[in-house]
């Protein structure tokens, strides 16, 4: 795994989001008074943002610009736009940023982590290249993963099922584990992934060493590669994360996320039979669903397995490479 280089400048500039609440109607979003002024306080800060990055880019004249999505390349790419300088961009998402839509106008080439048919991106300019991820994310052969559950103090024999809802974690998803978790180890230890914001909360409930509930870890690619089963997310880099290890998958996107870019993301693998994917307002009612779903897949390995290879399939190991190579490659056509 690549380390950051430190001899690396960087730089900071204004920038400012503009806060948009899927599951709410945009009457209610209207009415959020809060919300309204900071989306026009940012919008100065947007301004302020393309002012500071002109000057810089006026001063370092690069060849190409790179933005990756988020609020904050939106003052960047407008300055590359005003400056003529190639913007090459990468959107991970199947559902396309406000950012992006708007740089996708200007870009000289955009790369995607999907596949094309999921974005309306021009095709002349669009690549399919995935997302560039760490490369200990690997498909694991039975001993390699019997070595690494025993690292996690996990008896090769018992599958292992892990849960994650991200660095802060997700409260529906905790407790839905929380709740089936005696029925769950009566046929496989699980690793709860709680997250910073109810770890403090729900870790007395641990029962060692079948029910362990965790804070963070460090070294995903190991404890994922021990397990037989995994319940996540659907970021796009973690979806991409599981594909590479060609892991059984239960997806439970967030459906609140900024134009519900969660559940477009779940869309693109389930329309392949590659996952299961949970809706989380029923499993908040009904979290059972996810005990249904993880004992569908440790009883049926064959099934497990089929999805598990059609989730591979759009695995793209070369991801980091090909992006490079369509930077550098855009940038000798410019000269």
């Amino acid at each position: 795994m690549g380390e950051f280089d430190n001899n690396l400048r960087v730089d900071t500039i204004f920038a400012g989001k503009f806060r948009r609440y899927n599951h709410l109607s945009v009457i209610r979003q209207l009415l959020w008074v809060s919300v309204v002024l900071q989306n026009i306080k940012d919008l100065f800060l947007v301004g302020l943002g393309v002012i500071q990055s002109t000057v810089k880019l006026l001063a370092w004249r690069p060849d190409v610009i790179f933005t990756k999505g988020g609020f904050v390349c939106l003052p960047v790419g407008v300055a590359a736009r005003l400056l003529h300088i190639p913007l090459v961009i990468h959107d991970s998402d199947a559902h396309p940023g406000l950012t992006n839509r708007i740089l996708s106008r200007w870009a000289s080439a955009i790369a995607t982590g999907a596949p094309l048919e999921y974005y309306p991106y021009p095709k002349s300019i669009s690549t399919y290249v995935g997302i560039p991820i760490d490369q200990r994310f690997r498909p694991i052969s039975k001993e390699e993963q019997g070595t690494l559950k025993e690292s996690w103090g996990i008896r090769p024999e018992r599958p292992l099922v892990v849960v994650t809802g991200g660095g802060l974690g997700a409260k529906r998803v905790n407790d839905a584990a929380i709740a089936i978790a005696d029925q769950l180890t009566a046929g496989a230890d699980v690793v709860l992934i709680s997250g910073k914001a109810q770890y403090e909360d729900i870790k007395s409930l641990e029962v060692a060493p079948v029910f362990r509930i965790v804070e963070f870890v460090s070294d995903m690619p190991s404890l994922l590669g021990a397990a037989d089963v995994v319940v996540a997310r659907a970021g796009a880099t973690t979806i991409l994360e599981l594909a590479a290890l060609e892991k059984p998958t239960i997806l439970i996107p967030n459906p609140k996320l900024t134009g519900g870019h969660q559940l477009k993301n779940a869309e693109v693998y389930a329309a392949k039979q590659a996952v299961i994917v949970l809706d989380e307002e029923k499993l908040e009612h009904q979290p059972a669903l996810l005990l249904d779903g993880v004992t569908q897949l440790l009883q049926n390995p064959e099934h497990a397995q089929r999805m598990a290879q059609a989730f591979h399939e759009f695995s793209l190991p070369d991801a980091a490479k090909n992006m490079a190579q369509l930077i550098i490659g855009h940038i000798k056509t410019q000269k």
